[in-house]
């Protein structure tokens, strides 16, 4: 943090540099180049800001955290049968619902926040509505108008521009349990779980400073909301689904323009090549990842560990790639497959076509496989008793996607745990929520001698509000050909 009086100094060291450096400018020189300098940064930038600037951005985030706190924290809240649920924390040591609450200019915690969302319709059975939410913040601002922020009455020794002192320490619990006695609910909820990491931000030390402060009359109403949370922070927006269509775009044409002669030289381009390439392109454009992006290689008649960590690409090789792009605090998770042709070839082979042919067939079981409350190891059972019907040698590890790249909801499967996942498998989809579809399919290649081939594929889709699933953009039904 920095302090008022350097800022103000700096401001003026700012501004006493500027008049120096124009009073120093030629007469008549000092308009015009400046003009024209301003336009090329701002031609410039827009060129390598594909979403919009940093402002337009947040200014949309902002609109949806609004839109998000009224559309699904009432019904979540009757859902679940909370009817006053606290998330408290403090700085650096966020609960995960923090930026599913919270405005894009916070990063963290006011010293200590805590958060109290209450549903005054509980008690009257009135159907849940956004004007049935309150929403208050004990520390920390009102997130540009989404919170009511409460501040102490203590004044501040020596008066700084007539600002009130935030609330601190033990005040805090103390203005929780004004707030708890005003309101009276019957079922309080906390973030507290043994399975789930999104539903368990409440730190051991909250809570005990939490439960001191509200005695044993109101800590006996406490329910651990594990699924609130947990839904919360899963659940989006059909504005968010139109521009999660515009990532998911960009990031195909990225991954199509990696797996192209215009990138790759066979012969001289390595794997890491590729994975810088990726990585300076998103800082280029401002962009950022959640992952360490990859690239590897399948080559006909040679090993894995034959191959190394860093293989020069050849033609002939199968190439694969696991990227992620992260906007507006939104992730994708796309790995796509390409063929680098050899000499006097013109496409893939037939037996490298069927390969991706399989795991299109996975993909197509799996999207009509989730749906709506069924938990992940139930579609997880049915995807893998239908490709062994089909004879497809596959595995399935899907995950939900959104403000986090292994987001909040049931997954479906692990890579290593075809069987079903306990506890984290256990939960149930829910409409507007998004996936990851990643799995792979192995299949013999007749023109590799019958070598297994792997075709690991993942795109992002979305489950409509109406419980539909769809592709964000589309799959990939065909091989990308480097010439």
């Amino acid at each position: 943090m920095i302090s008022f009086t350097f800022v103000r100094a700096l401001r003026r060291s700012w501004s006493g540099a500027l008049a120096a450096a124009l009073a120093a400018t030629p007469a008549g020189a000092q308009d015009t180049p400046r003009r024209e300098q301003v336009q090329a940064v701002r031609t410039d930038s827009a060129a390598r800001r594909p979403f919009g600037t940093q402002r337009e951005l947040a200014a949309m985030q902002q609109a949806w955290l609004a839109k998000r706190l009224d559309a699904f924290v009432p019904g979540l809240m009757r859902k679940h049968g909370v009817d006053f649920w606290i998330v408290a924390m403090r700085e650096y040591n966020e609960d995960p619902v923090f930026s599913a609450i919270t405005s894009p200019e916070t990063y963290s915690a006011r010293r200590r926040t805590i958060y109290v969302f209450f549903d005054k319709c509980a008690a009257t059975g009135v159907d849940p509505a956004p004007s049935c939410g309150e929403r208050i913040a004990l520390g920390g601002t009102s997130q540009g108008g989404v919170w009511q922020a409460r501040r102490t009455t203590k004044a501040i020794e020596g008066g700084i521009g007539g600002l009130r002192a935030e609330l601190w320490g033990d005040e805090q619990w103390q203005a929780l349990r004004q707030v708890v006695e005003e309101k009276q609910p019957r079922v309080i909820g906390i973030d507290r779980s043994r399975v789930f990491a999104f539903s368990d931000g409440l730190s051991s030390g909250e809570l005990e400073g939490m439960s001191e402060a509200l005695g044993p009359q109101w800590t006996a109403r406490f329910k651990d909301a594990e699924g609130l949370p947990l839904e919360l922070i899963a659940s989006r927006l059909p504005d968010e689904e139109a521009f999660y269509k515009k990532m998911t775009e960009h990031v195909w044409a990225m991954t199509q323009e990696m797996f192209s002669g215009r990138v790759i030289v066979p012969g001289s381009t390595r794997t890491s090549d590729l994975v810088w390439w990726w990585r300076q392109r998103l800082a280029d454009e401002g962009l950022g990842n959640w992952f360490q992006p990859s690239v590897d290689v399948q080559r006909r008649g040679v090993t894995e560990s034959q191959l190394g960590d860093d293989p020069i690409i050849q033609r002939g090789d199968v190439l694969h790639c696991d990227v992620g792009l992260t906007v507006a605090g939104l992730n994708t998770d796309t790995q796509h497959m390409a063929y680098v042709l050899l000499p006097g070839e013109t496409d893939a082979p037939a037996g490298l076509k069927r390969a991706l042919a399989n795991g299109n067939a996975m993909q197509d079981i799996a999207m009509e496989e989730i749906r709506p409350a069924r938990t992940g190891n139930e579609i997880l059972a049915s995807v893998i008793a239908r490709i062994r019907a089909l004879g497809i040698d596959g595995t399935m590890y899907s995950h939900p996607i959104g403000l986090n790249g292994h987001g909040a909801g049931p997954l479906i499967g692990l890579w290593d745990y075809q069987d079903g996942v306990a506890g984290r498998g256990d939960a149930k989809v829910i409409p507007s929520m998004w996936y990851s579809i990643e799995l792979q399919a192995t299949t013999p290649v007749p023109e590799w001698g019958g070598q297994p081939v792997r075709m690991a594929m993942e795109e992002d889709m979305i489950i409509g509000a109406d419980g539909k699933p769809r592709w964000a953009l589309r799959r990939q039904d065909s091989l990308f050909i480097v010439r």
